[in-house]
């Protein structure tokens, strides 16, 4: 029960502080003197104590001998630099130990630990002969004593102490007002309040009246056993009354807290079934001591400060909140709008007022309809409906911003108090969405004309060349035979390269329905295998029957799995062991099937780094032949059937999953 001895260390070096306070982080608690004459009451504070003194500093030669004197509970352990002479005046006296002021780091740390050890067994056989002593004196005189210490002194006066703090807004002003107030109404010589600002740090002094300067520097953690002690006896501690404590490690725990602070009587506060702190206080001024009616009085005093601190904390943490929120919602982007009930303009941030073009002084405590028309009928449409609305979009006739506002009830524990207006102002998304169209547009046309120069070159030099040759070798048999294949052979490549662009200018409407998967996926293999026989591929395909049906065109969806599959085919072309699985399994989201994923995947080279980016743009293509519109075709046929499709891809091959959600209930 007792608390560990105090460690204290006189120096003036600080770097002996910092590496004395860095071994003993996790072992004692340091505390550093660095004047002779702040010594003594320290020791008053802490005694027993082990001292470390640092033999360099100024006066610690005299200061041996004067310790020993008048402090023979106190530990001496000397620090000096090796064969000097006061480390050798210091090994001659009967101190604990003189060491090197430079000794490592393990043996300072084992030298700690003997010293400490040996203060605990100096403090057991001291309570072993306090026991022995307090159990010689008869319970009646004890007795005796307590009731003569009762005797005497008048009531506290209470009614010197205010009741009711009003100022809250500074809680250290507050602290320092409830001590100087406890002082005046208790008429004491010292008052200190230690308590802690978070519940993660330790109880400090945070306010006091002729308190020792050392004090400041102490810190109890939630673990310490004087808070323990405090916890579990919610009693207050009265330097008259240690005499009764039978148990001599519980009375020397009280009577170090008591000497540390230099107090008289302790008092706990207690806050939400906890404790929160608590008071000490001195002498009094007249110079009594205090009596069972003093004592109460202090008590009811304590009450007092602990409601007094409690309500100041919760103004002060519902202050933060509130002023937390106020920033927050006038320094985030959208504009924000609030009325009550009765349509009333309550609130709105620096962002409405500039999107709305109105003023807060204006329009606070008027009606909805002095922010706008719109506005206040979008609000009043939502106070009175029972459902929530979508947002809606419309270009403000004033500040001609393209706005877009969404109105929500506000509620708290099921008590309407009103409705909010989000409004975004979608001018600059709307001037950047344009410039992008502008831009994409742009690059369009550029991609078409390169492609189309491209692809319409090459049929057109073949067509010119032999158009150019035809007067010379009209009579050539062979020449009239190649040249009606050739030339009939381009042109069905130039008329296949406008139904192309006109087929991906002008899709077909599609004709939706339930269908099985399986269906389109077979014919999307036919259709490859017609259009590649000479390429000789192979393919895999993995088709569970229990596939759930999905809402789509077999058409559209065939065209689609047919360029992927085809893209595969020509991935995989020459190679030895080239290999296409195409495959199809359920997404489940817990019990429920959610969608099917459609797989094709290949062992070719992949898609570089550069290009994959751009795969699903118009007329990106790596192939001597071809517009590059199969995938732009896949995603606009996926996105039409509300899926998603992602591509995966390195050098070891490539694979596109197509997402497509299945019929609710197998409609």
């Amino acid at each position: 029960m007792i608390s560990s001895a105090a460690c204290l260390l006189y120096t003036q070096d600080p770097e002996l502080v910092r590496r004395t306070r860095a071994f003993l982080r996790s072992r004692a608690a340091l505390r550093h003197v660095d004047r002779a004459d702040r010594l003594d009451p320290v020791l008053q504070q802490n005694s027993p104590a082990l001292l470390l003194l640092d033999l360099r500093s100024h006066g610690s030669r005299d200061l041996i001998a004067q310790l020993k004197a008048e402090w023979p509970d106190v530990l001496i352990i000397a620090l000096g630099t090796p064969r000097s002479e006061p480390l050798r005046d210091a090994e001659q006296t009967s101190i604990y130990a003189a060491e090197d002021v430079n000794l490592e780091r393990r043996p300072f740390q084992a030298l700690i630990a003997r010293a400490l050890e040996h203060l605990r067994v100096l403090e057991d056989n001291r309570a072993l002969r306090a026991g022995a002593s307090n159990a010689l004196v008869p319970a009646g005189r004890r007795e005796l004593e307590s009731v003569s210490e009762a005797t005497g002194g008048a009531m506290l006066p209470l009614l010197r102490f205010p009741r009711v703090f009003r100022r809250f807004e500074n809680m250290d002003l507050l602290v320092n007002n409830v001590v100087e107030s406890l002082a005046d109404a208790a008429m004491v010589t010292r008052v200190g309040m230690f308590s802690r600002r978070r519940e993660e740090e330790g109880f400090r002094l945070r306010a006091g009246l002729r308190c020792l300067p050392e004090s400041y520097e102490l810190e109890y953690h939630p673990r310490d056993p004087l808070v323990g002690w405090l916890e579990r006896n919610a009693d207050l501690v009265c330097r008259s009354h240690l005499p009764q404590t039978r148990d001599y490690a519980e009375r020397e725990l009280l009577r170090r807290a008591l000497d540390t602070v230099g107090a008289e009587v302790i008092v706990p506060l207690h806050s939400r079934g906890r404790i929160s702190g608590w008071l000490f206080f001195g002498h009094r001024l007249a110079g009594q001591t205090f009596d069972y009616q003093g004592l109460e009085a202090l008590m009811i005093l304590g009450d007092h400060v602990a409601t007094v601190l409690e309500n100041a904390s919760l103004h002060e943490e519902v202050t933060l909140q509130k002023t937390l929120a106020e920033t927050l919602l006038t320094a985030i982007p959208p504009g924000i709008i609030a009325s009550d009930e009765d349509a009333i303009v309550r609130w709105c941030n620096p962002t409405a007022e500039s999107i709305l073009g109105i003023k807060l002084a204006e329009v606070l405590n008027q009606p909805i309809e002095f922010a706008g028309s719109r506005i206040a009928s979008a609000l009043r449409e939502t106070l009175t409906s029972m459902n929530q609305l979508p947002a809606q979009q419309w270009i403000d006739p004033k500040t001609r911003r393209s706005l877009s506002v969404q109105t929500r009830r506000l509620i708290h524990q099921h008590k309407p108090l009103g409705a909010v207006a989000v409004i975004q102002d979608l001018t600059p998304e709307e001037s950047l969405r344009q410039k992008q169209e502008l831009m994409d547009r742009a690059a369009f046309w550029t991609d078409l004309a390169a492609s189309m120069s491209h692809e319409v070159r090459n049929p057109l030099v073949a067509i010119k060349t032999f158009a150019q040759l035809l007067p010379e070798r009209f009579d050539d048999a062979d020449f009239r035979r190649d040249f009606n294949e050739i030339v009939v052979q381009e042109i069905d490549r130039l008329d296949l390269i406008i139904t192309q662009i006109n087929n991906f200018a002008h899709p077909p409407e599609l004709v939706f329905k339930s269908l099985d998967l399986r269906a389109p996926m077979k014919k999307a293999v036919e259709l490859v295998r017609a259009r590649h026989a000479r390429n000789g591929f192979s393919i895999e395909t993995t088709l569970p029957d229990d596939l759930p049906r999905v809402v789509g065109d077999e058409t559209a969806l065939a065209e689609a799995f047919a360029h992927l599959v085809a893209n595969a085919a020509e991935a995989t072309h020459g190679r030895s062991r080239g290999r296409i699985t195409f495959s199809a399994r359920l997404v489940r989201e817990g019990d429920h099937t959610s969608g099917v994923v459609v797989t094709v995947r290949d062992n070719g080279t992949g898609i570089s780094a550069d290009l994959k980016d751009k795969i699903f743009s118009p007329f990106c293509t790596t192939k001597a032949r071809g517009m590059g519109l199969g995938l732009p075709i896949v995603k606009r046929t996926v996105f039409d059937h509300n899926g998603r499709v992602d591509v995966e891809s390195n050098p070891h091959g490539t694979s596109v999953n197509v997402l497509l959600p299945v019929v609710e209930n197998g409609a």
